[in-house]
């Protein structure tokens, strides 16, 4: 029997219709009643088609892990690098301030010195005025001191960092996009073994199966919402970076 029949057959005999596992699934009727005919164009993609077989087949009562196995032979996919995930799509060009050198604070305090003689000379009428001459005062000379050389502080900017890590204690799919929808990755992970990404891009996160996985962002573990799939809204700038998409 094919997927479709399969479906069909175990949601007979578990006596529901197809508006009964649309209510429970959240999945429309004309793509559960496609899916029975073995027609996955209406899904919206292999990640989506393996999520509704699996929340259908926990619904009629029947095992998803054949099915999603059978729909992997006949539907191979073309997964991305996990590694493209750890980039932002366009490249960002930080331009950080240069130090103020040490040449250009003793050019300012030259000018300054200069620029102090000048007035100095100026107020004074050019050094030797006839009634200082006849009243015998004398002007006190200043002597201008350099002031101390001071380097200014660098800030170095630092980017957020998104760590996700996911632990499987069934086999799950988890697939990233961007933004812009983009897609960066799709793949399984299988019971028992962990995977980890790190991004400095907002991404959205959508799990195939939540409750078969542990979850954890920047190290703290994040509660999975039994809804197939769930999708989670990751932006590493946020002050809660994790929300329910």
């Amino acid at each position: 029997m094919s997927i479709g029949e399969t479906l069909a057959a175990a949601r007979q005999q578990a006596g529901l219709t197809v508006a009964q596992v649309s209510q429970q699934t959240r999945i429309r009727e004309t793509i559960i009643r496609a899916i029975e005919r073995d027609d996955f164009s209406s899904c919206g993609g292999d990640f989506y088609a393996r999520g509704h077989i699996r929340s259908i087949a926990s619904v009629v009562g029947t095992d998803p892990v054949p099915l999603i196995r059978e729909y992997d032979q006949e539907h191979p996919a073309s997964g991305m690098r996990a590694a493209e995930i750890f980039e932002p799509a366009t490249p960002i060009k930080i331009r950080e301030p240069r130090p103020f050198g040490l040449g250009k604070v003793l050019i300012v305090v030259l000018l300054a010195v200069i620029g102090f003689a000048a007035y100095h000379l100026v107020s004074t009428g050019g050094g030797s005025h006839p009634s200082a001459a006849t009243s015998g005062t004398t002007r006190p000379t200043v002597s201008p001191t350099a002031s101390a050389t001071v380097s200014p502080v660098v800030h170095h900017p630092v980017t957020p960092m998104a760590v996700i890590k996911v632990t499987a204690t069934q086999d799950c799919w988890i697939g990233f996009t961007s933004t812009s929808g983009r897609q960066l990755y799709q793949g399984t992970i299988l019971a028992g073994h962990s995977k980890t990404w790190r991004t400095k891009q907002a991404v959205s996160m959508v799990i195939g199966n939540p409750p078969g996985i542990v979850l954890t962002v920047n190290g703290r573990a994040e509660t999975m919402s039994p809804v197939y799939p769930l999708t989670l809204s990751i932006n590493p700038r946020s002050k809660t970076p994790v929300t329910t998409g």
